[in-house]
């Protein structure tokens, strides 16, 4: 775990940023017929970004994104979003993410804690307004912690939903005001576990348990061999996203 102190450059302005991400798009692109792997994706931010400019969002599912990462930006922020509905089993992935890698994590906490979020709005927000809870507790909160960036890093896979196919390798956040990275877009739910595997990072125990997407756990449940993996999120509701990918 990296502790060193932070000394962020000059932020460069939103056109010059948003240039930048079609400049990386198109020359990855352009390099081989296939399209980029997710070690020269990363290669290329280190290429044209400090350490201290970008960041890592990472749901502690597994510390595969972060590992690759590091290898080229080591000492790297990690986000976590500490939304205090969290699996234990999540917290404990957190803190071994935190030992055994070379990162800095960053705990993203929201500005009610639940308590005072259960005193505004009534108990189990989620269950009466899962959209909000997640507003409240995730998109706002790293919305504000994504400002002291110029990009960030994903671990959003196109198999994963109908509404992430599309997703780009890179591209232009135009919510966030930043680069959004997606090294790991093409990948399968067994590459992650593959990669994870081949190089001892640490994975969390619910995904051996029935639970290949992993998210607060009033709102996630195991899912059965076959099913969609993340059919376990918001079980029984028209809700597939937290919004932080919209």
């Amino acid at each position: 775990m990296s502790t060193a102190v932070t000394i962020r450059p000059a932020r460069r302005s939103a056109d010059e940023l948003r240039a930048l991400a079609e400049r990386g798009a198109a020359e990855l692109r352009s390099r081989q017929a296939d399209e980029a792997s997710p070690a020269e994706v990363v290669a290329w931010v280190a290429e044209n970004f400090g350490v201290a400019q970008a960041a890592v969002a990472c749901s502690m599912a597994d510390a595969a994104l972060p590992h690759l990462v590091a290898q080229s930006l080591p000492g790297v922020d990690v986000l976590f979003l500490d939304t205090g509905y969290h699996f234990l089993e999540t917290t404990f992935t957190r803190d071994e993410v935190a030992r055994e890698l070379d990162v800095r994590i960053v705990d993203v906490t929201p500005a009610q804690t639940v308590r005072e979020q259960d005193a505004e709005f009534g108990a189990n927000l989620f269950e009466r307004d899962p959209g909000l809870c997640c507003a409240r507790r995730k998109v706002e909160p790293l919305q504000r912690a994504l400002g002291e960036y110029e990009l960030w890093f994903t671990g959003v896979r196109r198999e994963e939903a109908p509404t992430r196919a599309e997703t780009p390798l890179i591209g232009w956040d135009e919510r966030n005001g930043l680069v959004k990275v997606n090294p790991v877009a093409a990948w399968s739910f067994d590459d992650l576990i593959d990669y994870a595997t081949a190089h001892a990072v640490p994975v969390n125990p619910l995904i051996a348990n029935g639970y290949p997407s992993i998210g607060c756990a009033p709102c996630t449940q195991p899912v059965a061999a076959g099913e969609d993996p993340r059919s376990g999120r918001w079980a029984g509701l028209a809700k597939t996203e937290c919004g932080l990918h919209l």
